[in-house]
């Protein structure tokens, strides 16, 4: 396979703020570096912070030297578990994000915004509705199948055009299957009194209902990662153009495939585990591209560390505002993600087709 040359920016239309051209390796690593550590320090609060505050003594030993005391149980079947859905939901949602926008070559494209998350959710609440309570397994295959229609359909609908698709077309066509969906499971929620319970959670995610399923999701989540990290070569070719990626050898078409793959992957699993959780796959990517470059060799992996970290904060954060109650990471998420998503729509170089 011929090497493919890491882009010095990204496109035009797709431009991040801040990204730092020509950022050295050394840097880079650093950056990681503290990528890593922040994560280190959102998952110390994820576990130490709620209704009830501990200390790292108090966590080590629940974690470690049990006794059975309440904290004990506390930290152990709540908040351990929580924490792991939010470390690998935030991978998910980040890896997804960055994946979506890079094959959109569009700033303002997420598996939200682009109804992959909501057709995910639809499938569920839609199954639900009829058969009642799914186990998690057939939930993460309900997921897989919402999340793949919804892609596929925004696709075909946002390269229906004579030009193909462009980054506006596949963000309308987005928002239209996204409203669409969304409909469709608050309608299917208000008919069905059984869809009704679960309505709030698949409105604006959680990370306390569904800490269940991660042992029946890990091998998809894997899955979802390697195909991203497959995707890579072809993602630095197609910053530069479906032309030039030609020309060096990428198949376009099967790098969209499997793109999609690892986006309903993904989208999927982060939808199962905590509901579809809107502007983290928009937010992370930036985030990541203003520390390490648009180099998707480092993009990829510091975005997978910067969503974890993000979705653990967040969570932390909803339990301090509320306290004794507690916001949704979706909720909280929502709050700091709509003001970005209006800072970057008004942008000027971001609409210019």
């Amino acid at each position: 396979m011929k090497t493919i040359p890491s882009p010095v920016a990204p496109p035009a239309a797709t431009a991040a703020p801040g990204p730092a051209p020509g950022v050295g390796r050394v840097r880079r690593k650093s950056r990681l570096a503290a990528l890593a550590l922040l994560l280190a320090v959102a998952v110390v609060a994820s576990v130490c912070v709620g209704s009830q505050p501990s200390s790292l003594a108090d966590a080590w030993h629940a974690l470690f030297t049990p006794t059975g005391t309440t904290m004990d149980v506390t930290i152990r079947e709540l908040r351990w578990p929580r924490t792991l859905t939010g470390i690998a939901a935030g991978i998910c949602l980040g890896v997804a994000g960055t994946v979506t926008q890079g094959h959109t070559r569009n700033a303002v494209a997420d598996p939200g915004l682009l109804g992959i998350n909501q057709g995910a959710a639809l499938a569920i609440v839609a199954v639900t509705a009829v058969a009642g309570q799914v186990l998690p397994l057939a939930q993460a295959m309900l997921a897989f199948g919402g999340a793949l229609g919804a892609s596929i359909f925004v696709f075909l609908v946002g390269s229906a055009s004579r030009h193909g698709s462009t980054p506006v077309t596949l963000v309308l066509a987005g928002a239209a299957v996204s409203a669409l969906c969304s409909g469709a499971v608050t309608g299917i929620a208000l008919l069905n009194e059984a869809a009704l319970d679960t309505l709030r959670f698949w409105q604006v995610g959680s990370l306390a209902m569904r800490t269940d399923v991660l042992p029946a999701l890990w091998p998809f989540l894997l899955a979802g990662l390697v195909l991203a990290l497959l995707n890579i070569s072809a993602l630095n070719a197609l910053a530069l153009g479906e032309d030039t990626a030609r020309s060096l050898g990428i198949s376009v078409l099967g790098a969209r495939c499997s793109g999609i793959a690892a986006i309903t992957l993904l989208a999927g699993s982060a939808v199962t585990m905590a509901g579809p959780i809107a502007f983290a796959g928009l937010l992370v990517p930036h985030l990541a591209r203003a520390l390490v470059g648009a180099d998707y060799r480092w993009l990829v992996p510091a975005s997978a560390v910067a969503g974890a970290a993000l979705l653990l904060l967040a969570d932390t954060a909803g339990r301090v505002i509320a306290r004794p109650g507690e916001l949704s990471v979706g909720v909280v998420l929502a709050i700091v993600g709509a003001p970005f998503f209006v800072y970057l729509a008004r942008r000027r170089r971001l609409v210019t087709v």
